[in-house]
């Protein structure tokens, strides 16, 4: 195996963590009916103990992730995200009343929150800067491959077991997290983390060796130097110094706008939003499959294009693609224009989201921090995603709920809403956005007036 296959095949191993991100965060669409059934419960509950829990805990996951990622290094947490998502799926799947299975969903949230810091970290620092928007977004790529298998996992299992259908949905995912887990054993840990944190020159060298450094003592000088001159640190307050000011920005507002695209709103209740447009419980949930492999397909555009046109780039189509599709969407609400036209537009929003956002999000929170505080911006990063998140999916049914929603004749608004967002977006983008393709970790820190 050559130093590129090796590089590779790590990148994978790691990205699977997106795999159970996906599935996790979206098998919980083909559940979300059958509970509001089963328990009886108010919008306001259901939204936040069901649909909203798991993200709770995955803000949690995120903005904590970051210390331990440092701490004890990235390839240990990459093994406990594994064990949490096992210990999520069957505890959730056994539960008997909503607490418990609200407890479990929350473990799942808090592997999924750890993941979204310590995979992207981990594989932006074993890349070289040709590659590293590639192997980086391979990690969104396994999400939305995730989310793809979940809606046709719970698709395939209507009517297998009556009314406990919802159970294998969630517990069919143990399966790729004991994986995952056995097959993390087998990578090696960052060479810039043992450098940073273990000052361990000699493994460094080896690991880079094999990536494919060629001239090892090169790169371990570079990365020794821009480490003395680097603000970040273990400390919080060291990490919100005026210096790491510009990477703390530029990473709050692709979060932000991430989530006020509306992205998980779609994904969590594309069943009940399309049942909403006029189609039947069993054809709006075969319809979220389509939505799911859109997704795959321009995800995997993303990835052939981000380390060739630039994040920048992409991020503009994404944007223009956004205000479109979601002006659409509201229109179709609105006019009652039917099923196809609606659908149609809910495509092209989720192509313009795998195209722009989704592709670049997390390769962009991994590179503009510097090697000291990698994984505690990425910590950043991902908890304003994962906050926005959980405080959309939370407020939604109370918005939506087709019998008690404030919005339940009026639905258009909640798109109108997401498409402002997004212009103030594209804004951003042209305004303040860097462009980060093919440029070395270190280098980049220096262009943003980090060293």
């Amino acid at each position: 195996m050559n130093a590129r296959q090796y590089t590779l095949l790590n990148s994978v191993v790691a990205a699977m963590a997106g795999f159970l991100f996906g599935f996790d965060t979206v098998v919980i669409s083909g559940a979300n009916q059958p509970i509001k059934l089963l328990w009886q419960t108010s919008p306001l509950f259901h939204g936040f103990f069901i649909m909203s829990m798991a993200l709770w805990g995955t803000v949690l996951g995120a903005l904590f992730g970051g210390a331990p990622t440092e701490k004890y290094g990235r390839k240990k947490i990459l093994l406990w995200i594994g064990a949490l998502y096992s210990i999520s799926a069957i505890g959730s799947a056994l539960a008997t009343d909503p607490y418990t299975f609200s407890f479990f969903r929350f473990i799942g949230g808090l592997g999924v929150g750890v993941s979204s810091v310590a995979a992207p970290t981990y594989i932006a620092e074993i890349s070289t800067a040709n590659i590293r928007g590639r192997l980086v977004a391979m990690y969104q790529f396994n999400i939305v491959f995730g989310i793809l298998i979940a809606f046709l996992s719970n698709y395939f299992l209507i009517g297998f077991d009556g009314q406990n259908d919802w159970r294998w949905m969630l517990g069919v995912e143990a399966i790729p997290a004991l994986a995952y887990t056995l097959l993390v054993v087998r990578i090696p840990e960052s060479p810039r983390w043992l450098i940073t944190r273990k000052n361990d020159l000699a493994a460094a060298k080896k690991i880079l060796a094999d990536l494919g450094t060629t001239d090892t003592e090169s790169a371990v000088r570079e990365i020794t130097e821009s480490n003395a001159t680097a603000s970040g640190s273990l400390s919080v307050k060291e990490f919100f110094a005026k210096k790491l000011s510009k990477p703390i920005t530029l990473a709050f507002f692709i979060a932000f706008f991430n989530q006020l695209s509306g992205i998980n709103f779609i994904l969590y209740y594309a069943p009940e939003i399309l049942e909403r447009a006029g189609l039947a419980a069993k054809d709006s949930l075969f319809n979220s499959i389509a939505i799911g492999g859109i997704n795959l397909v321009f995800t995997f555009v993303g990835l052939y294009l981000i380390d060739r046109t630039g994040r920048k780039n992409l991020m503009l189509v994404g944007s223009l693609g956004y205000m479109l599709s979601l002006s659409m969407v509201a229109y179709a609400f609105y006019f009652h224009t039917g099923e196809l036209f609606l659908m149609s537009f809910l495509l092209l929003f989720i192509a313009a989201h795998a195209v722009g956002q989704g592709a670049v999000i997390w390769v962009f929170i991994a590179e503009i921090f510097p090697n000291q505080s990698r994984a505690l911006g990425q910590s950043f990063g991902a908890s304003i995603h994962w906050v926005f998140a959980a405080t959309i999916t939370l407020v939604m049914p109370v918005f939506l709920d087709a019998k008690e929603g404030l919005l339940k004749d009026d639905p258009w608004i909640i798109f109108v809403f997401f498409a402002c967002m997004m212009t103030l977006q594209l804004i951003w983008v042209v305004t303040r956005f860097p462009e980060t393709k093919g440029v070395s970790l270190e280098e980049i820190q220096k262009r943003l007036g980090i060293s």
